[in-house]
């Protein structure tokens, strides 16, 4: 069942007999607030940590593979996934994209890369380590793509507001229960989605193409990730938070206050960490996910515009990448 968010409002008496005494024009319904965006981030205060590498313009949308050991990274002008060396940084292999793109997910380590080229309104799947690509049409402007157990991938069509379902490289049940969905993550065949424009998290049976419960994700929503203990992880941007959810059933169970605009998110699944980039203040926090409440294990000053993270699970390097610069940092936390 929905949970909804209900707020009384209750007028002074002398306040509401002084608005009988004469007309006045009644007053605008304030706009909506719409998708929460990351911050513009401001100028660097500190030197980024680690080691900070030329990339490419526009970097947004990274995750790393264990098996290959290559860093995936989407950049535009022209729209390319940059498939790079984690230990120089330097990109070994560039393939082309119909579309720019800012989320990428793994289909399960070893590949392909799940990378939904937004403008071209296409599912793209890239192999590793040798880059061929496999492109699914799918809705309109699709944001982010998980797999789940069955193989299933789960498309999240943004401007559309619908959700595609492709098997097989079809595209075979069309869901329209959202408004406008963004962030994917799956949990066995159990996939969540947050809504950007109803500020909800929504989970799908997604084999069986049914909706199984939604409630209210903060003031503002943009991604999320499943951690080990199969919970689901929201950055509420716009609410300064991290938001801790349950699957089943699905409830959120604690509110991590984090002041800087959280926007990023990637998981370490060998040390349970949470990374978050703060886009308002240049860093990127890490938050221990072992205990039922998180907690700060480290923070570090990034590149400018932190709008992407991803990790390696196997050396527990962070990747930032910059949005604004399109500079590739790599932070070695271990």
């Amino acid at each position: 069942m929905r949970r909804m968010r209900v707020t009384a409002v209750l007028l002074p008496l002398t306040l509401a007999l002084a608005g009988c005494s004469g007309a006045s024009a009644p007053a605008e319904a304030p706009e909506p607030l719409g998708a929460a965006e990351p911050a513009d981030s401001p100028t660097l205060m500190a030197e980024p940590a680690g080691t900070v590498v030329p990339l490419d313009p526009d970097a947004e949308g990274m995750v790393f593979d264990p098996v290959t050991g290559l860093l995936a990274v989407a950049v535009r002008n022209p729209n390319r996934l940059l498939l790079v060396d984690e230990d120089t940084g330097m990109p070994v292999r560039e393939v082309p994209l119909p579309g720019h793109a800012r989320h990428l997910q793994l289909a399960a380590p070893g590949g392909p890369v799940l990378v939904p080229a937004e403008d071209s309104n296409s599912l793209v799947e890239v192999a590793l380590p040798d880059g061929g690509t496999t492109v699914t049409p799918v809705g309109n402007y699709p944001h982010d793509a998980a797999r789940v157990a069955t193989g299933q991938v789960l498309v999240a069509d943004e401007k559309g507001g619908t959700l595609s379902v492709v098997t097989d490289g079809t595209v075979t049940q069309r869901i329209t229960s959202q408004t406008q969905p963004a962030g994917v993550a799956a949990l066995g065949d159990v996939a969540a989605v947050v809504d950007v424009g109803a500020f909800s998290l929504t989970t799908y049976d997604v084999p069986a193409g049914q909706l199984v419960d939604v409630v209210d994700a903060g003031e503002g929503p943009t991604h999320l990730v499943a951690d080990t203990r199969g919970r689901f992880l929201v950055a509420d941007t716009r609410g300064d938070a991290v938001l801790t959810f349950s699957a089943d059933p699905l409830r959120q169970t604690a509110r991590y206050p984090l002041p800087g605009t959280p926007y990023g998110l990637a998981y370490d699944t060998t040390d349970q960490v949470l990374w978050v980039t703060l886009t308002a203040t240049n860093e990127v926090v890490g938050l221990s996910t072992a205990g039922d409440e998180l907690t700060e294990v480290a923070r570090f000053p990034t590149v400018r515009q932190p709008n992407t993270v991803a990790v390696d699970p196997t050396t527990g390097r962070v990747f930032v990448g910059s949005r604004a610069t399109g500079e590739l940092e790599l932070i070695d936390v271990r």
